[in-house]
């Protein structure tokens, strides 16, 4: 990252010079960072995101709980606080996870000792609130460490630590020790949805202390100086706590760790910039922002880290923890693999490397990290191997065939999301060079189309719109049919061929059966780009994003109840739809992938369908060396159908990139229009089929 520390200020000087729109109040350009809202999707189930001070891929995220509370502990507009924690999961279900380690600031005597918000304000990194009774508080993070500084109105003050906190009672154990102004020890967790168990190893030091007390097994007071001020630096690990207090020692002040903070996260989104209207490209950073959340980076300095099965173990690559592929996989990893290409085949490392100590589908009790659901590893283990990754194949052959083993096809849903399993890992086996076992998954993978005829071929039936329907997960018949992203060639023949196909999307979306509330048919929109009719996806995915559109489903609620007319993705707190959760950055990474003009064609093959950007401008600097210009020649802000493309100067008339085309750097010129090309993108069609691994 280094390296991109001195390019960035200069990058943004070089994108802003002609954008008076987005100079800040000094009279410079913005950076990306500045550009953030962190209290976007911060309100009710309409993201469940927190507006806590956080690092890129970091555990430690220091944040307030108010009450009521939502899935992160917070809602933007609660008014009473409970202190401040330092975990968040973000955006996931089973009401969330996370919130350890509570600390509670306290005034003087006779006071109201409630904190009730007066005025708070937050960017990428740090987070501050003043409260009425006089007490201010402030905090920031650097990787595996946070600062805090509490300011009183008077001279009596005292922190309150409660090391038993934890979101839905969660917590299961702790043990630690006081040794001066310092205590330390380890708190047991369990992950979302109650699965599986974690550990965080902590070391607490606290400034301007008088004299610290056991309030109660788990607890202690903090009482102060005369000093107008208390600090608290904390350090985490899931190593133990000889790291934990390193992250302490070397750590920071508050304005240390705010300033480095800053330039991490400018870093980090100047990985992609883009030019145009300033409140897109305030939404999109903000966006952009939640997609570099998860997974933790959970290994030491060292190389150490602790494996699922609590043993501890070292690695030459980073390792990263805090999964919910489920949901992630279909836009945060690919996304990842575009701007963070090194760190890419560092997670597809880390996921390949659950499999040795004893990987499921939902948490162990030993996790490094808080955790959610590893469904379709294989699926990303493919497509890090396909974007060029090295992956220890050879050593989790075994576990790889036990997994495809345990594939459940017991409703229509499981039975076409364990097909895609089934196709990933014949790829893989046919990596390892066991053709055998590649054919077999294959013809078991091929085996959909029973179950696709059984429960998804007749739309006459009356549950087809039902939730539930047939012992769906979380969509419907409707929702599901589509989902065979690697035979998009074979699903068009069980439709009934490519004319029939477009028929049924068109009837699919005029019915408004499509819920971007959640994940199962994600992909729909973009499936227009398989048929004679591209430009529909272009219209779709501008609709989706930025225009009025129309939702008839949230949660598991009947078609049609309360239905949703309006903007899904906004910059406020209230940003998503109801009951629409980010899952760590999934629904955020769907927003940025599409704003950048791309989007995957099936996660397992390298290569991207195009869109029409939202923005003049955007260049893609996945690489230290290369970056991908894309250029709108002709661009207006309500324009998104496609006229014309030129790749480095050539026509390019297919609707597609690979990856290594955007890796290798360049500059992709699109012409748009307010009428569609009907003639573009319809030659040369990347249409998935199964038979390909056999080519």
């Amino acid at each position: 990252m280094k390296k991109h520390a001195v390019l960035i200020p200069l990058m943004f000087l070089l994108f802003g010079c002609d954008q008076k729109e987005t100079k800040n109040d000094a009279g410079m350009v913005k950076s990306p960072s500045e550009q953030v809202n962190v209290f976007l999707g911060t309100s009710g189930d309409h993201g469940q995101m927190s507006p806590s001070a956080a690092t890129p891929f970091n555990q430690i995220s220091i944040g307030p709980v108010t009450h009521p509370g939502t899935h992160t502990g917070y809602d933007h507009y609660a008014k009473e606080f409970l202190g401040f924690v330092h975990t968040h999961i973000e955006g996931v279900g089973c009401r969330g996870g996370g919130g350890n380690i509570l600390v509670t600031p306290s005034g003087k005597k006779g006071v109201d000792e409630k904190l009730l918000k007066k005025q708070e304000s937050a960017k990428p990194g740090y987070y501050k609130v003043a409260f009425e009774n006089g007490i201010m508080a402030e905090m920031a993070t650097d990787l595996n460490y946070g600062v805090h500084r509490y300011h009183f109105p008077a001279s009596e003050k005292m922190l309150k630590v409660d090391l038993a906190h934890a979101f839905l009672n969660r917590f299961v154990a702790a043990e630690h020790t006081l040794l001066g102004n310092t205590i330390k020890g380890w708190i047991d967790t369990k992950t979302v949805c109650d699965n599986g168990k974690y550990r965080l190893y902590f070391y607490m030091e606290f400034d301007h202390v008088a004299s610290i007390s056991k309030s109660g097994k788990d607890n202690y007071l903090i009482y102060g100086t005369d000093e107008p001020t208390m600090g608290l630096r904390i350090g985490f690990s899931s190593v133990n706590v000889a790291f934990a207090k390193a992250r302490v020692l070397n750590g920071g002040s508050l304005s240390e760790t705010i300033e480095k903070n800053t330039s991490t996260w400018n870093s980090h989104l100047g990985h992609v910039m883009v030019k145009g209207e300033v409140d897109r490209v305030a939404l999109f950073y903000s966006l952009l922002y939640r997609a570099l959340q998860a997974p933790y980076l959970v290994s030491e300095p060292d190389g150490s880290y602790k494996a699922i099965d609590g043993t501890i173990q070292k690695s030459n690559d980073s390792i990263y923890h805090g999964w919910a592929i489920w949901d992630n996989y279909r836009e945060q990893m690919p996304l990842l693999s575009l701007l963070f290409p090194q760190k890419y085949g560092d997670i597809a490392r880390s996921i390949a490397n659950l499999y040795p100590y004893g990987k499921n589908d939902w948490s162990t009790q030993h996790e490094p990290s808080n955790s959610v659901r590893t469904e379709h590893a294989q699926v990303v283990l493919l497509d890090a191997l396909e974007k060029g990754h090295s992956l220890p194949l050879e050593k989790i052959k075994d576990s790889l065939i036990s997994e495809i083993g345990r594939l459940d096809f017991g409703s229509p849903d499981k039975a076409l999301e364990s097909s895609y399993d089934l196709w990933a890992s014949s790829r893989l086996m046919l990596e390892l060079g066991d053709t055998l076992l590649a054919d077999s998954y294959l013809d078991k993978a091929m085996d959909y189309q029973t179950y696709w005829q059984k429960d998804f071929a007749d739309m006459g039936w009356p549950d087809v719109d039902r939730m539930g329907a047939r012992g769906l997960y979380q969509g419907t018949l409707w929702q599901y049919r589509w989902f065979v992203p690697f035979d998009i060639e074979g699903l068009q023949q069980l439709a009934g061929g490519e004319p029939t196909f477009r028929e049924q999307l068109d009837r699919f979306f005029e019915e408004n059966n499509y819920n971007h509330a959640n994940q199962p048919d994600l992909q729909v929109p973009g499936l227009y780009n398989t048929t004679k009719e591209p430009w529909k996806s272009q219209k779709l995915y501008r609709n989706i994003m930025l225009d009025t559109v129309a939702q008839m489903y949230f949660n598991n609620n009947s078609k049609g109840v309360d239905p949703y007319i309006g903007r899904i993705y906004n910059n406020r707190p209230r940003a998503y739809l109801k009951t629409m959760d980010d899952d760590m950055g999934t629904l955020s990474s769907w927003f940025a992938l599409r704003a950048m003009g791309l989007s995957a064609v099936n996660v397992g093959e390298p290569a991207y369908y195009l869109t029409a950007p939202t923005f003049k401008e955007v260049v893609l600097n996945g690489s230290s060396s290369k970056s991908f210009k894309i250029q709108v020649s002709n661009y207006h802000k309500d324009h998104f159908y496609i006229k014309s493309v030129h790749l480095n100067g050539k026509p390019l008339h297919r609707n597609w990139l690979t990856h290594q085309e955007i890796m290798d750097g360049g500059e992709l010129i699109m012409e748009t229009d307010s009428v569609p090309n009907r003639k573009w993108g319809t030659a040369n069609q990347y249409l998935t089929h199964v038979n390909i691994i056999k080519d």
